[in-house]
């Protein structure tokens, strides 16, 4: 998933852990016509049953792995 923050950082983060994970949320999300009803949320990206990541979560395990980097002036 392509991930665009409020400071303009961004990263594509591969979910296959979230979405190999247990659970009926997940599992819902491995259909491919499921996953790409992804929205934004009050910041967050979430899915049609309820289902969401923390951004903050998301912006701390990018930043720490170095994974964000900057879009560039337009």
């Amino acid at each position: 998933m392509w991930l665009r923050f409020t400071d303009e950082s961004e990263d594509v983060r591969d979910l296959a852990d979230i979405l190999n994970a247990d659970g009926p949320m997940p599992a819902l999300l491995r259909d491919p016509a499921t996953f790409a009803r992804a929205f934004v949320e009050m910041g967050a990206p979430t899915w049609p049953n309820g289902f969401d990541l923390d951004p903050i979560q998301l912006t701390i395990k990018l930043r720490d792995a170095g994974e964000l980097s900057r879009v560039a002036a337009e």
